[in-house]
């Protein structure tokens, strides 16, 4: 199977959070992340085409990032995101993740 992502996913732990619409948040964790998503492992994933945020505490940011995303894919292991736009420090933040690992 071809993979068709843009961004190269790089193997990562990270405890993270996501909320669907106005609900409550989920604490999950982070298998693999990119500038352009991640997996999220979850027992209650969101469904297919979902907008969700991903709450993401990041290096140099004092808040947790707040992600928009969309679900392009799901598991009964959990769910595959997108990220939406980013501001630039929550962009650089992520860069800095990735090439620290």
């Amino acid at each position: 199977m071809r993979d068709h992502r843009k961004h190269p996913r790089k193997p990562v732990e990270l405890s993270i959070a996501f909320r669907i619409g106005d609900g409550a948040r989920v604490d999950a964790r982070c298998r693999d992340i990119s500038l352009g998503g991640m997996f999220i492992e979850t027992a209650s994933p969101a469904p297919f085409g979902a907008t969700i945020e991903v709450l993401l505490s990041l290096s140099g940011l004092k808040q947790p990032a707040v992600i928009p995303s969309i679900v392009r894919w799901t598991t009964p292991e959990g769910m595959g995101v997108q990220f939406g736009v980013m501001g630039a420090r929550e962009t650089h933040a992520l860069t800095e993740l990735l090439g620290s690992r």
